[in-house]
Formats: structure tokens, sequence, C-alpha cells
């Protein structure tokens, strides 16, 4: 019926609306339509272009990430020092997730545009940490740190909500595509399997730490829901899917009680509930755009 049709067109329109609040701001205006038949850094049949795919698990994902990487000193230094996030947190989503689709669904001219952008700015971001140790947002080993952080949050994300029986070999292609960018950013000995991810893991426990900074982090992102009545119940559902979604060692660490890790456990269900609804919105998102584009005829 009509007037069915009109009420879908508008409680889609809402949703676009507020996803659109999350990944657009103040960076590059990216075009995933065009060049036609340009298949930008990976093309369709990578798998980062179905881990990517998907917002809802790359929300859950996104979030997980930052507390991840929080919890390493000298990265949270450079956000703490160098950033707005305590006043503008989505500001930070939105960057992280242009730069995550531009890299990956956008033009090949777009991609490393972008990868170069962040490099700029990386230059410029260094001091010291508060137990003195110096920090550059350009060292290698930093890099290592945030991406692999920020790779193996999204495929957790992926296996949880997305395809829970996406093989090794397939998780591995993953791991191995998404260590070009890092390398292009600078990144040295990145993990480039699910095996090696979970050893680089494994290794770097003992360096991490959650003070007081990490738990304004938690705090800020706990309340950093977007506008709008529709979207606000769902940033707070992902977020507590989020710290589901940590390595229970990071829940530990970062001292999530047993009543929050139980939150977590019973997001699930919701985020699988708002998912579908995500999808059905997003029906020109970045990755249909770039199938199109890749699959369009060079005139």
């Amino acid at each position: 019926m009509a007037w069915r049709d009109a009420l879908g067109a508008r409680v889609r329109a809402k949703i676009v609306r507020g996803i659109t609040h999350l990944t657009t701001g103040s960076g590059p205006t990216l075009d995933f339509s065009s060049p036609p038949g340009d298949p930008g850094l990976f093309g369709p049949d990578a798998v980062c272009w179905q881990v990517h795919a998907d917002f809802t698990a790359m929300m859950v994902g996104g979030i997980s990430a930052l507390m991840l990487q929080a919890l390493h000193p000298l990265a949270l230094a450079g956000v703490w020092d160098h950033s707005t996030f305590r006043t503008d947190m989505l500001g930070r989503l939105r960057r992280t997730a242009t730069f995550i689709s531009g890299t990956t669904f956008g033009n090949r001219a777009d991609a490393l545009a972008l990868i170069e952008r962040v490099k700029r700015i990386h230059l410029a971001v260094s001091g010291t940490a508060p137990d003195g140790r110096p920090y550059r947002a350009s060292d290698p080993a930093l890099l290592t740190w945030v991406h692999v952080a920020e790779v193996s949050s999204f495929m957790a994300a992926h296996l949880r909500y997305v395809n829970p029986a996406l093989s090794i070999g397939e998780q591995d292609r993953y791991y191995a595509e998404m260590a070009m960018i890092a390398q292009l950013l600078g990144a040295e000995d990145v993990p480039r399997s699910r095996a090696e991810v979970a050893t680089y893991l494994a290794t770097m426990r003992p360096a991490l730490e959650a003070g007081p900074r990490v738990q304004e982090v938690v705090a800020v992102l706990a309340h950093a829901a977007p506008k709008g009545r529709l979207m606000r119940p769902a940033g707070a559902l992902v977020f507590r899917a989020g710290v589901d979604s940590l390595p229970r060692w990071a829940q530990d660490l970062i001292g999530f009680s047993a009543p929050a890790r139980y939150a977590g456990k019973l997001a699930r269900q919701g985020v699988r509930i708002i998912a579908p609804a995500m999808r059905w919105a997003l029906v020109n998102g970045a990755s249909k755009r770039a199938r199109r584009r890749v699959a369009a005829q060079v005139v």
C-alpha cells in the first residue's frame, strides 16, 4: 500500500541520516561511483570487501578497536595530546570510517590520497607520554599496534554478526590484504594471518595497561551515541556489543565488571535485530556503489 511504502521511505531516510551523521565529516569527499571500471586497491573479490561491507558489524568492531588501541600507553598518549576525542568522539569515528571505506571501496587515486593524507597528519603527532617515554604517531611499531587492534576487532565482529563460517584461509587473506594498507602507512613486521595476529597480541600484552585515561576513553565511548531517537538506542547497543567483542583478557584489563560483560552478551541479539534494518537502509552504501563502479563499462 502507498502509505506503507511512504512510511518505510521515511524510516529509511531517518536511518540513513543517522548513519550519514556517523560517516561524514570535515574530511575529503569520496566518489565511490567513478571512474568506471576502477577496482581500487583490492577489487570486489577481496575478503576485505566482504568484511567491511556490513555497517553494523564494523561499528561494533570500531568501538572494540578504539578501546583495544587505548591500552597501549604510547598510542593513547598520541590520541590524548593531539585529538579532540573527549569533545568529538563521533568525529574520530567518522574519520576512521572515511579512511576504512575509502581505502577499501574507493577508487585507486582516492585510496592512495587518503593514505598520504594520514601519513602527513602522523608526522605532526609526537610528544612525551606520562611515563616519560617519547612517542611518534609515525613510529612503525606503534602503527603496527594500531593496525592489528583495528583489523582483529573488525574480524571478530564479522565472525560474530555476519559470517561465522568464514574460513581460516579467508581470514588469512583478509589480514594479508589489510597488511598492505598498514605497510603503505609505514608499519613494519605486520602480521599477515590469523595465527600471526594471535601471536602478536599475546606478545604485546605485557606492554599494555589500563589507567585512568583508558577509563575516560571508555566513558566517552559509552556516551558517544549519535543523534536521533532511532540511532541513540542503537548506539548504546553497539557500545555494549563492542565491549562484548573485546578479547576476555582485554575486558579484564580494562576492568569491566561481570554485569557489564553480561550486558554485552545480551546485546548480541539486539545487534542481530538491528543489523538487517541497517542493511535495508543502506541500499546505496559505499560497497554497492563501488561494485557498480567496477562493473561499469569504460566508455
